[in-house]
């Protein structure tokens, strides 16, 4: 069952909520290459005004997208299984942006669950014009390795829970167009294999053929769809990967960057497919990977 808080824009000042990502800082560091912030106009990036839903909403590149979006003034919806998280993050959404947001407590993979959560959101932000699906799990396990249990969750929770999300969604998006749109979060893992990673692999690969087949059968009715589809990124789903700076150092040293990329660097891609500005860009998959898939063979 769907369960959330009501949506404001006026809160008591409190201390940054626990898990939440700070504002980026201008100081660099020796992992750290990205060009130092500055501040653009996103004005055009929070067109359409709709609202967006955000699965996995409450860590990594989902919460990152959250507040992105909230940044250009679209109200966000943080579907989260952690409940928690999500009111964390819808909090930090409104504190630093004053942009409506609710915290969703929900199990994605619980198809029964979404017609609720669904009305939840629309009762508390309006009209729905946007998803994104940043919910994910991975597990290391080879192929030999593999167990039925291992393949089901990855796929419950990475792919059929994109399609059962977007079937849910879709009479809400539709009402909401001109200007609504989907997307997924897929991975390089989608292009160049893991063999650590069996399940994870298919997964991703499989977001990139429902990216086509929802663009082409959404895009009569309104409604673009894309995928993003992120290299080594430092989430908390892949703080193992990361364990010493001697890792990360020599991760970055295969990256044309240079660098690890961080969730905004994801965020920003997934807010511009989002807006008006990709108002021509549906069926696509962009990556978003430092340059890493051009440097490998397929």
């Amino acid at each position: 069952m769907a369960t959330t808080k009501p949506a404001t824009t006026k809160t008591a000042k409190r201390s940054r909520p626990a898990g939440v990502i700070p504002a980026r800082s201008n100081t660099a560091t020796k992992r750290d290459r990205r060009p130092q912030t500055r501040r653009i106009p996103t004005e055009h990036l929070g067109s359409p005004s709709t609202a967006v839903v955000v699965t996995g909403g409450g860590e990594g590149i989902g919460q990152a997208t959250a507040l992105r979006l909230a940044e250009a003034g679209r109200p966000v919806a943080i579907w989260d299984k952690i409940g928690e998280r999500a009111d964390d993050v819808a909090l930090a959404c409104r504190e630093r942006f004053g942009t409506l947001a609710i915290g969703v407590t929900i199990d994605v993979t619980k198809t029964d669950d979404l017609d609720n959560a669904v009305a939840v959101t629309r009762n508390s932000l309006g009209v729905i014009g946007g998803l994104v699906h940043a919910a994910g799990v991975i597990r290391a396990k080879a192929i030999d390795q593999l167990t039925d249990e291992i393949w089901d969750e990855t796929m419950d929770v990475n792919l059929r829970a994109a399609a059962m999300l977007t079937k849910a969604l879709t009479p809400a998006l539709i009402e909401a167009t001109p200007g609504s749109a989907i997307v997924y979060v897929s991975s390089m893992d989608a292009f160049v294999s893991n063999k650590l990673v069996s399940a994870y692999d298919a997964s991703k690969a499989g977001l990139l053929g429902l990216t086509r087949s929802a663009a082409h059968a959404l895009g009569p009715s309104g409604i673009r769809v894309n995928a993003v589809c992120p290299g080594y990124v430092r989430t908390e789903m892949t703080d193992l990967m990361f364990a010493t700076d001697a890792v990360i150092d020599h991760i970055a040293s295969t990256i044309p960057l240079l660098r690890v990329a961080e969730p905004d660097d994801v965020a920003t891609v997934i807010r511009f497919l989002l807006s008006d500005e990709a108002a021509y860009v549906t069926g696509s998959s962009l990556t978003v990977d430092g340059g890493v898939t051009s440097t490998r063979p397929s």
